[in-house]
């Protein structure tokens, strides 16, 4: 099957015309007369429709022969919103790939976690997408390299492996082939402060679409900060990382982007043990950032609701806070039941210290990894500073994700998920619903019970039970209706605080 049925020459080659920012992440430009590749506002002259080609993602251009421009830096753009609306088979496995689930599983790992063989998801992958696994892998992997030459001090060798290259030799060869220069080249091509390898820390940016409300985004992550895992700051939000080949930590700087129709980008500051792990660090970043919402969509939707219409026009750009794992949202989803932010925050600070990992950071604030769901499904409920039902449903959550029953890794099924947890003693609805919100992107969730969106319907000066009963039409999405609601709920981060040892 051609990759590129699903795009519609007609209306790329308009966007391509009017240079729309808007269509940057969602397909690519291929030049046939130079053999390169763009980004659709790419600002070098328009070919002629005739020369053109449309691909759905930088591993299918390159697989077709074309190099990347380097001019626009087509494979540097937010990632398709299409993905997270539609949640289908491409969409999850491009978020493992993003994670570097091929480079240390390998596509039989991946086809394992998606439940699919891997001649299967080859085909499904080549189909949507241009590209099979090892092509998307090996995109994402050159897309990594380049930024990090041109933003970091780091060796070339240290490069290839924090990229994800098997060797330095593969490295070489395929900066080379994506971008007609070799590794010595694009350094020389870099600018701004440099940071050095010794430490494991690396400095990038991280593309997100705008407008983009950073300021709300960082109030929202500050007012639900755990203290030992999480910080936060003027202008930024810190915390530890869990990953794949040992421990880290991010800090990411935020601030309001509110002209539309643009890329703009956050920084993000990682101090790694491993720097196999910058890839899935950068995409666990992504995630919590919202980075690939299509802002201008979703504010388009609302812009005439009586309800919304306001709250966007107040906050455009606002974001769904995302996760950086999703154990960790299920079981904090489970301690906040029933309880204030506040109170929540206290007794998840307890769990923290009685089981979570310590670990030396050198970031002040950050001194633990949040617990496993092996370390809490093997703790007692009647220890836990919380009711003991809640304490029995939050172990037998902990169970079920450290067994497999239960998995939030965004490769999953968004109902299957959702059924498996309702299945759980104490995991009710509004938990599930909650999890897949945050821990799997899910843009279509609303909570009708939820307290805090009676209030805000209230204090707008709305009957709740009147507005819940016409939120379809807020679909695809109403999560972002949520986030509006609860958004006139959130206290601003005082000046200067940062996370409390204690509330």
């Amino acid at each position: 099957m051609d990759p590129t049925h699903r795009l519609d020459p007609e209306t790329c080659y308009g966007a391509l015309k009017s240079r729309d920012r808007r269509f940057d992440g969602v397909f690519w430009v291929a030049v046939r007369t130079t053999g390169i590749y763009c980004r659709p506002s790419c600002p070098a002259r328009t070919p002629a429709y005739a020369n053109v080609d449309f691909h759905p993602s930088p591993a299918s251009a390159q697989a077709a022969g074309y190099r990347a421009c380097k001019r626009c830096l087509p494979d540097a753009t937010p990632g398709s919103p299409d993905w997270d609306v539609a949640a289908d088979v491409a969409g999850r496995a491009m978020r493992l790939v993003a994670d570097g689930v091929v480079d240390r599983e390998g596509v039989d790992g991946l086809a394992a976690r998606m439940g699919y063989t891997a001649r299967h998801l080859g085909r499904v992958l080549t189909a949507e997408l241009g590209a099979g696994p090892l092509a998307l892998a090996r995109a994402r992997r050159a897309q990594t390299a380049r930024v990090l030459l041109e933003t970091t001090d780091l060796g070339h060798a240290d490069v290839a492996f924090a990229a994800g290259f098997a060797s330095v030799r593969q490295f070489n060869d395929t900066v080379r082939e994506v971008y007609a220069a070799t590794p010595t080249e694009l350094r020389g091509r870099r600018r701004g402060t440099l940071v050095g390898p010794t430490t494991g820390a690396v400095t990038m940016r991280l593309a997100v679409r705008t407008p983009f409300a950073g300021r709300a985004l960082l109030d929202f992550l500050a007012y639900h900060v755990v203290a030992g895992v999480e910080a936060s700051g003027p202008g930024w939000y810190a915390r530890t990382l869990d990953l794949p080949h040992g421990p880290g930590t991010v800090r990411l700087t935020m601030a309001d982007e509110p002209e539309p129709g643009r890329t703009a980008y956050v920084e993000a500051e990682l101090r790694l043990a491993d720097l196999r792990d910058t890839a899935a660090a950068v995409e666990r970043s992504r995630r919590l950032l919202d980075a690939d919402c299509d802002p201008v969509a979703v504010g388009d939707h609302f812009v005439g609701d009586p309800v919304l219409g306001p709250l966007v026009r107040a906050a455009p750009g606002l974001r769904l806070p995302g996760q950086v794992d999703g154990p960790e949202t299920a079981i904090r989803t489970v301690i906040g039941q029933q309880v204030s932010v506040t109170g929540a925050r206290t007794v998840t600070r307890r769990i923290v210290e009685a089981h979570g990992r310590r670990v030396e950071t050198g970031v002040p604030g950050l001194t633990h990894l949040f617990p496993t769901p092996e370390a809490l499904a093997a703790a007692d409920p009647e220890t836990l500073p919380m009711p003991r039902a809640r304490g029995r449903a939050l172990v037998g959550l902990a169970a079920a994700l450290a067994d497999g029953r239960v998995a939030l890794d965004r490769g999953t099924d968004r109902d299957e998920v959702r059924a498996a947890m309702v299945a759980l003693p104490g995991i009710g609805p509004w938990t599930a619903d909650y999890t897949a919100m945050r821990a799997l992107g899910h843009p279509d969730l609303f909570l009708p019970t939820d307290l805090g969106v009676r209030n805000a319907l209230r204090g707008l000066g709305h009957d709740p039970a009147e507005v819940v009963a016409r939120t379809d039409a807020w679909r695809p999405w109403r999560s972002y209706a949520l986030m509006h609601l609860w958004n006139t709920l959130m206290p601003p981060a005082a000046p200067g605080a940062t996370a409390p040892e204690g509330a």
